[in-house]
């Protein structure tokens, strides 16, 4: 097997029991890294030391990702415009937050017949929020909900 690391004297290819004799001498462990390489590829470590790193990694990716948050803005199909503005203004302050913004028409009984004025409404709510936010899907008709999904620009 094949030896790296920065404990033992020489790096090469080495048997087996001299690999395990190198680590016993050096009160280590020979843990194998590369096991599909021709020869397996083996370091002298502390294995505790290693796995305990191993876990701080993960920890800290796990700290530094990213959670999504999703705000729902909610639309009528007749919604007055002055709502309307009030409501763009939120999903701005939304956007540069950072968080992505779930806009949606519901539609109650009968007024299914206006979706093509939903669809609009919820197109022009994309256009002006264009500069603050990128439509991830065209408004998409579910059930008695048109709905859209816009996420964050990006920060240069």
């Amino acid at each position: 097997m094949r030896l790296v690391g920065d404990n033992i004297p020489e790096q090469g290819v080495y048997p087996l029991s001299k690999a395990l004799a190198m680590a016993e001498e050096l009160e280590l462990d020979l843990v194998e890294i590369a096991p599909t390489a021709a020869p397996p590829v083996c370091k002298i470590i502390d294995y505790q030391k290693f796995k305990y790193q191993q876990r701080k990694k993960q920890k800290e990716q796990k700290a530094n990702a990213s959670k999504v948050v999703i705000k729902e803005i909610r639309f009528g199909p007749q919604t007055d415009e002055h709502d309307y503005n009030f409501k763009l203004k939120h999903a701005q302050s939304f956007l540069q937050e950072g968080c992505k913004v779930k806009a949606y028409v519901f539609f109650r009984g009968r007024s299914i017949l206006f979706s093509e004025q939903g669809e609009k409404l919820l197109l022009r709510f994309a256009l002006e929020l264009e500069e603050y936010g990128k439509a991830e899907q065209m408004p998409k008709l579910e059930g008695k909900r048109m709905i859209m999904m816009i996420a964050p620009v990006k920060k240069k």
